[in-house]
């Protein structure tokens, strides 16, 4: 990265620390800090120990454009999720040189990234997705009648947000229903390394500067994949497993490097993202009996009260970005190596785009969130997590008389994906 001087509009350094701070995120000091980013320093320089200086976007129209410039603000140059130092350093020296560790769709560019795309991309289209809506509705009523069952008080998120996304990508992907409490547990554990409740090492929270890379947990997912993917190729079958297993790049099979990281994005991002919108939206509607009130009166508000609780839980936080040569961007000079943050939430609580962003609204029109981010690297399971959040809530509103918090929620500690952890409710169905 080039060396940036005080000159280039610094972030202050107690505003930039809690960019890397977990526990930021958990608390709800990242909002605060997004707020006066926005108002003092919307396109600046953050400064964290043992981390490489990055530009930090926190305006929804900045993020918008830098996302257009596919060509200008690659993913792959440098990791596309915040790391220190020394886990850069560690990377590069196990992968000969690369900054990845995985090779996902979120680690490339063109013309790689479209290659890969387009070997899964039919699957998550509207029109082949309608043919899956009945099963998915099979499994949320399903997940319904237990939370029914369950006398009137669960952990929502425990219950029911965590393990209604997991079986439906688990059936997509053609994976043993038997095999979910483990990709669960290291879903939990790759995205919440940072929490002491879901880390694989457990302990206090750890700041960007001081994140390590867990090697073992990548292995144990390559190792479940590995034997998954030769019993495709052995096995064929209609799923999304078998597509990737015997996908053909160039003419040539996918690698192993790369098969193993399609499975691991579609079965983690597959499920963990939409989960802690779906918790996101029942905590929301606990603490807004009104705006319960009023999409259960109107079921047409459905799409939007699944739209506002993506927005509103923006479980992707940030994503990096790599500027591929000198511009001059929001009035400041951008060097070709620069790294920039792109803070979703922020874009997505934008007072400019947003009115009143910090207020839950089912019937939020327009609602121009960037949670699933935009251009060549929009979510590829978009239509799939909005299709599954609107058949839970066709089949769960309906039958909800009551409904309040039993306890304290929670939000997991993450700076990259987190989403609430925990969600005791007390409610009355019928």
């Amino acid at each position: 990265m080039s060396v940036m001087t005080a000159a280039d509009h610094r972030i202050p350094r107690d505003v930039a620390n809690l960019l890397g701070t977990p526990g930021a995120y958990a608390d709800g000091r990242i909002h605060e800090t997004y707020r006066w980013l926005r108002a003092n320093e919307p396109f600046g320089v953050a400064d964290i120990d043992g981390v490489d200086p990055f530009w930090v976007a926190t305006r929804h129209a900045d993020i918008l454009e830098i996302s257009r410039q596919n060509a200008l603000f690659h993913n792959g140059d440098r990791n596309p999720v915040i790391t220190s130092q020394a886990a850069d350093r560690k990377v590069r020296e196990m992968m000969g040189g690369s900054p990845h560790l995985l090779r996902t769709l979120i680690h490339m560019d063109e013309p790689d990234h479209l290659k890969y795309r387009a070997l899964t991309q039919a699957w998550f289209m509207p029109q082949n997705l309608r043919s899956m809506e009945e099963r998915i509705r099979v499994i949320a009523r399903a997940a319904v009648d237990r939370m029914a069952a369950s006398g009137g008080r669960c952990d929502f998120v425990k219950d029911v947000a965590l393990q209604y996304p997991l079986h439906v990508i688990m059936r997509i992907l053609g994976a043993p229903e038997a095999d979910e409490p483990r990709m669960l547990k290291l879903t939990q554990e790759i995205f919440g390394a940072a929490d002491p409740e879901l880390s694989r090492d457990g302990g206090a929270a750890k700041p960007i500067e001081e994140q390590a890379v867990d090697f073992g947990m990548i292995t144990d997912f390559f190792d479940y994949f590995r034997k998954f993917s030769a019993g495709k190729r052995e096995n064929p079958t209609d799923d999304l497993g078998t597509v990737i297993a015997t996908s053909l790049i160039d003419g040539q099979p996918i690698s192993d490097l790369e098969a193993m990281s399609y499975y691991i994005i579609v079965a983690t991002a597959g499920h963990d993202t939409t989960s802690s919108s779906t918790g996101g939206a029942l905590w929301a509607l606990a603490e807004n009996p009104g705006e319960l009130a009023k999409v259960k009166a109107d079921p047409s508000l459905i799409p939007g009260l699944v739209d506002e609780s993506i927005r509103w839980t923006t479980p992707v936080k940030t994503f990096m970005r790599t500027a591929t040569e000198d511009v001059t961007f929001a009035d400041r000079d951008v060097k070709k190596g620069d790294w920039i943050m792109l803070c979703y939430a922020s874009a997505n609580r934008d007072e400019a785009v947003f009115d009143d962003p910090y207020s839950f609204r089912v019937d939020r029109k327009p609602n121009k969130h960037l949670a699933f981010g935009y251009g060549a690297h929009l979510c590829l399971g978009q239509h799939l997590a909005k299709m599954e959040m609107r058949i839970l809530w066709e089949e769960l509103l309906p039958r909800l008389d009551e409904l309040e918090l039993d306890g304290v929620p929670a939000l997991s500690e993450a700076v990259f994906v987190n989403g609430p952890k925990r969600l005791p409710i007390r409610f009355k169905m019928h």
